[in-house]
């Protein structure tokens, strides 16, 4: 078995459906399974799913409770046979030769031990976060504090997302996105299962910086996929903003248990962002919402295009005003 594809799905079998279609058409030559874990989706997914995709290579895992993001991946990751393990996003689109093409660059490249593609969103703007530095101390105070926004092109300044990194060429990065993250079952198996102390946000990175220790390279490849950032999440829900701070500071406490002065900034700043989004939340104070007018709204229909195509389209056409949607 070459690769294992694993998905963790909760409440979103609408964008789960498009994610499978866009993997079943791929240009695989080459044996593959699918697990789909849920983590006790109240939307019917499962039934969805199980009538649309009868394919013998993808199984199901129903969990009855939500232990998380990382617990899920782990349950079947255990059971996985491949050589290569992808950790996807639900809410994600690949295009046909994605897959094929990332695990040709692992089979040419014995020392990588896990490979990012570039993202982009439901407007066709590039994802910062598909290829990260280390959250260092001095990068995080930049990107908290927007001193990253302000020179986002800077060594300096800009260690946290690497914009100063061509997203259209390959490079060696420390930090990939869990949303995509091809990773070698033998590193994988040196550098441990995903740390399920993280519910879920910051397993990805932990992950990452373990495989570094464990003697393997990460890298960022300009494979693009679409990921409808945060449509496989409920940002509104409190659970979710406590589990998002709550990550942060599990993965500080976890590399810098001595850098008492940075221990007590980082607390604080996450209590504070925290105690804000809750009180926000119990006044109802919310963000304006982006209203698209139909005018700005593009349909691509996949009888017409292939998701290769698709992708190319959005990725040329980069416009925060204008939606994207597929049928």
């Amino acid at each position: 078995m070459k690769l294992s594809i694993i998905i963790v799905n909760y409440n979103v079998k609408y964008f789960l459906e498009q994610c499978l279609k866009s993997i079943l058409a791929s240009n695989i030559a080459f044996n593959y399974e699918i697990f789909i874990v849920d983590n006790n989706s109240t939307d019917g997914s499962i039934e969805y799913l199980k009538g649309k995709f009868p394919q013998s290579n993808i199984h199901f895992i129903e969990n009855k409770t939500n232990p998380g993001f990382a617990k899920a991946n782990n349950q079947a990751i255990k059971l996985a046979e491949g050589e290569y393990i992808l950790l996807l996003n639900p809410d994600t689109i690949v295009g046909e030769n994605v897959l094929s093409n990332v695990c040709r660059f692992m089979d040419s490249e014995p020392q990588s031990g896990a490979v990012g593609v570039k993202m982009i969103d439901g407007s066709g703007q590039f994802l910062p976060e598909s290829k990260r530095g280390f959250p260092t101390p001095w990068a995080s105070f930049c990107k908290i504090f927007g001193l990253a926004s302000i020179f986002p092109k800077s060594v300096f300044w800009g260690g946290y997302n690497l914009l100063y990194l061509d997203e259209d060429s390959i490079h060696q990065v420390p930090i990939l996105a869990g949303a995509f993250m091809m990773i070698r079952k033998e590193a994988l198996d040196k550098a441990g299962l995903l740390d399920e102390a993280f519910f879920m946000y910051g397993e990805d990175i932990d992950l990452s910086y373990r495989i570094e220790l464990a003697g393997y390279k990460n890298y960022y490849l300009p494979e693009r996929i679409i990921h409808y950032k945060g449509k496989s999440t409920n940002k509104n829900d409190s659970k979710y903003t406590n589990a998002f701070y709550g990550a942060m500071q599990i993965f500080y406490s976890k590399y810098y248990p001595h850098d008492k002065l940075f221990s007590i900034f980082v607390s604080t700043g996450i209590k504070t962002k925290v105690m804000i989004e809750q009180l926000a939340g119990k006044l109802k104070v919310s963000k304006p919402k982006k209203n698209i007018s139909e005018d700005n709204i593009v349909t691509f229909n996949t009888n017409d295009l292939s998701y290769e195509e698709i992708i190319n389209k959005m990725d040329s056409n980069q416009n925060k005003s204008i939606e994207y949607r597929i049928e």
